[in-house]
């Protein structure tokens, strides 16, 4: 069948962009009554750290990681849309050093306004990930929806002695990013149809980069923090990061990798709702000193099947990047260090 359908003009925003914002999630979550006061010893990783999966224990040596995650169309090519959200609803169990073993699809679809072929399409996108990711899709859930959306409900296994979790970085450690920002920035050039082919081509090559990699090299080395960079951009998981480990962080900004073409398409005004919402958050909590705008923005930017951050002590961080690069993670930068808890703003960022 010839692609003539734009996806992503059904959306009204692309990829993890349209994920409700951090503000907004804290907003919900304080009006909802008994939200999670159930305890259970077993629980490993609920959702009082806003870590990336939930965590429960079978047993002392297993334990089950839980998440989902989806949105709306981030590029036109149906099959491309569903690799990058399957990829990206892996990512989350990735993130808590697990392994992907079971998924459901989750589908909004506009029965009258897209042809079936194209859900189709979405759906083989998706099998063709988890498969590549030794994970079984049994099955799903689907609605009729004037906006389409897709992605994965996932259950993961985990060591229980070995889970990585947002709130294990220390004052110290190094942080290093896997995969280079600019995701948020491309598919709103996408979504506005001024995306150069090639840099399209790159942004999905990145956003369909497994982080099985990155999770492994953390392995290897005894890494205990991560988290993953997507729709609150890198500030904002950051943030999540420092808030549930008790600490502050630096960032240095020339450091962090960015997709090449990134900072053109920031200039020519390639700005997502969804980033402008992450700067706004995370402004409270961060020094920017003289870091020019587009730059603070670029450092919100929100991400769709980002890299891991990962916080390693320093004398783990030479191995932690070889054992990356080895591995064959897009970007494997250190990009700043966790320091200790102070007054006033959590982050500084530095040029």
């Amino acid at each position: 069948m010839t692609q003539t359908v734009r996806l992503t003009a059904f959306s009204h925003a692309a990829g993890c962009g349209c994920k409700l914002s951090p503000a907004d999630l804290r907003t919900v979550l304080g009006l909802v009554r008994g939200y999670g006061s159930v305890a259970d010893p077993d629980l490993l990783i609920g959702f009082d750290t806003a870590d990336d999966a939930a965590v429960y224990r079978l047993r002392d040596d297993l334990a089950i990681v839980v998440t989902t995650d989806f949105f709306t169309p981030i590029v036109d090519d149906p099959f491309d849309w569903g690799r990058i959200a399957a990829t990206n609803a892996l990512s989350d169990v990735y993130a808590m050093g697990g392994a992907p073993l079971l998924a459901l699809n989750l589908v909004g679809w506009p029965r009258e306004g897209l042809p079936f072929e194209l859900l189709a399409r979405v759906l083989d996108g998706g099998a063709a990930v988890a498969t590549a990711a030794g994970c079984l899709i049994a099955g799903g859930h689907s609605i009729d929806d004037a906006e389409p959306k897709y992605g994965l409900a996932v259950v993961g296994t985990v060591d229980p002695a070995r889970v990585l979790t947002n709130a294990g970085a220390r004052p110290g450690d190094v942080l290093v990013l896997t995969k280079p920002l600019g995701l948020g920035v491309i598919s709103t050039a996408v979504k506005r149809e001024t995306a150069a082919p090639e840099l399209l081509a790159i942004a999905v090559s990145v956003m369909t980069a497994l982080n099985d990699t990155a999770r492994d090299a953390a392995l290897a080395v005894g890494v205990k923090a991560a988290t993953d960079v997507t729709g609150f951009g890198l500030l904002g998981h950051l943030r999540e990061l420092c808030v549930a480990s008790g600490a502050g962080a630096v960032v240095h900004a020339s450091a962090v990798p960015v997709i090449e073409g990134v900072r053109e398409l920031i200039g020519a005004g390639m700005i997502a709702g969804g980033t402008q919402r992450n700067h706004a958050f995370v402004a409270e909590d961060v020094d920017f000193g003289d870091l020019a705008l587009s730059e603070q923005l670029l450092l919100a930017d929100a991400q769709t099947s980002g890299g891991l951050l990962l916080s390693v002590p320093p004398d783990r961080a030479d191995r932690l990047l070889e054992e990356c690069r080895t591995r064959g993670t897009l970007a494997s930068a250190v990009i700043g260090e966790v320091t200790g808890s102070r007054p006033g703003p959590r982050i500084t960022v530095k040029s």
